[in-house]
């Protein structure tokens, strides 16, 4: 049985490594914007007037998306609810201002947005800046937003989108990582904009693993490497309305922050923040303390990512649970005195295999497998972690 289950996770990881190089472009552009009655099935597209982005059903990973030009994704619509994309599914803005998804097949559409009270006057747009947005039109030529993409982020940060609270209604903005590299499923990081210290915040589970440090009078923050913010211009926002953080490029052009399912957030230069670096004892780089260093480890001992595979002993293992991921199985093996090394279970990233010290010590490096070991050596802690 698990034998099987393994080989359905790795045939599942390679369909979604093909669909993340091939199948990321949307069908045909046709306009920007979605009026009363009109409807978007899985062979066209919304996007933007100068063709930046671009709003499409996606069939191959069943979700509402949004794609730069040559095909990266930067959102998606509830990563918790993949849908069933067939040519029959349409996206939809009817006549009552009710922005929708809907199903030949079943009675029950999703609802995107719901008017408090019924309106025609509406429009749904994709705009340059990456937002999709449902606005409605009022008689003095005024618009105001119903409802926004850019209020509900992913795991990836765009120019101009915000981390943050919204006062008035008392919504949160935040990065959320995927749970595995292959998994879109809402993962155990986050990435947060704290007003009161004015810092960005990874957390895992909620608690603090990394933090930005301060914004100093020269428009860095003291523990993000100058060179990967040299092309940002912040915008910090703090009134009665809201407390947000948003960066600009100052040149104008495409760039974006990607939350990773290991806690690490990478920019456009490079590496911003690690939270994978963070174990808990050390405070390095912006790593924040949680607990103290478990009486068998030492300053220093981090896990390095090795290739091959360990022997399987008396003293191996397994942890089958389909929530774990990378960063559960590396704390529970930091944290247990047996355990020298691990990887995961599935072959979509899921569950842990442990490892003793003599099962790290024979490896079949003619294995394409990857697993990770506990190394001594200071010096192998910035190249220790997965990518």
């Amino acid at each position: 049985m698990i034998s099987f289950e393994i080989k359905k996770q790795v045939v599942l990881i390679y369909l979604w490594l093909w669909w993340s190089t091939t199948t990321s472009i949307c069908g045909n552009a046709t306009k920007d914007s979605l009026k009363p009655g009109d409807t978007l099935n899985s062979n066209s597209t919304l996007c933007s007037k100068q063709d930046k982005y671009c709003l499409c059903l996606n069939s191959s990973i069943g979700h509402l998306i949004i794609r730069t030009l040559d095909g990266a994704v930067v959102w998606m619509y509830d990563r918790n609810q993949p849908i069933d994309i067939d040519s029959s599914v349409l996206l939809s803005l009817d006549y009552s201002g009710v922005l929708k998804i809907e199903f030949q097949n079943r009675n029950l559409p999703i609802i995107i947005y719901s008017s408090p009270q019924p309106t025609n006057d509406t429009v749904a747009t994709m705009l340059d800046t990456g937002n999709f947005v449902l606005q409605q039109l009022h008689p003095n030529g005024t618009k105001s937003i119903l409802w926004q993409s850019f209020d509900y982020p992913t795991y990836i940060l765009i120019s101009t989108m915000k981390l943050g609270v919204n006062r008035k209604t008392g919504h949160n903005w935040s990065l959320v990582s995927w749970l595995t590299p292959s998994l879109p499923t809402p993962g155990k990081f986050s990435l947060v904009w704290e007003p009161k210290e004015r810092e960005l915040n990874i957390r895992k589970s909620g608690k603090v693993h990394w933090k930005s440090g301060k914004l100093k009078s020269n428009g860095i923050f003291e523990n993000i490497p100058t060179k990967v913010q040299r092309i940002y211009q912040y915008i910090i926002v703090s009134n009665k309305n809201e407390d947000s953080f948003a960066f600009e490029v100052k040149d104008g052009k495409f760039a974006r922050w990607q939350l990773t399912s290991k806690g690490r957030l990478v920019g456009h230069d490079g590496e911003i923040g690690n939270a994978d670096m963070c174990y808990g004892y050390n405070s390095n780089g912006g790593c924040q303390k949680w607990e103290e260093i478990p009486n068998c480890r030492e300053n220093g001992e981090v896990f390095q990512k090795i290739a091959g595979t360990p022997n399987v002993d008396n003293a191996t293992t397994f942890e089958q649970d389909v929530t774990y991921s990378y960063s559960d199985c590396k704390i529970r093996c930091w944290r247990n005195c047996n355990c020298n090394g691990f990887q995961e279970f599935y072959g979509n990233g899921t569950g842990c295999i442990f490892y003793s010290w003599n099962s790290t010590q024979d490896v079949d490096l003619v294995s394409q497998n990857n697993f990770y070991v506990l190394v001594n050596s200071t010096k192998s802690a910035p190249n220790s972690h997965g990518t």
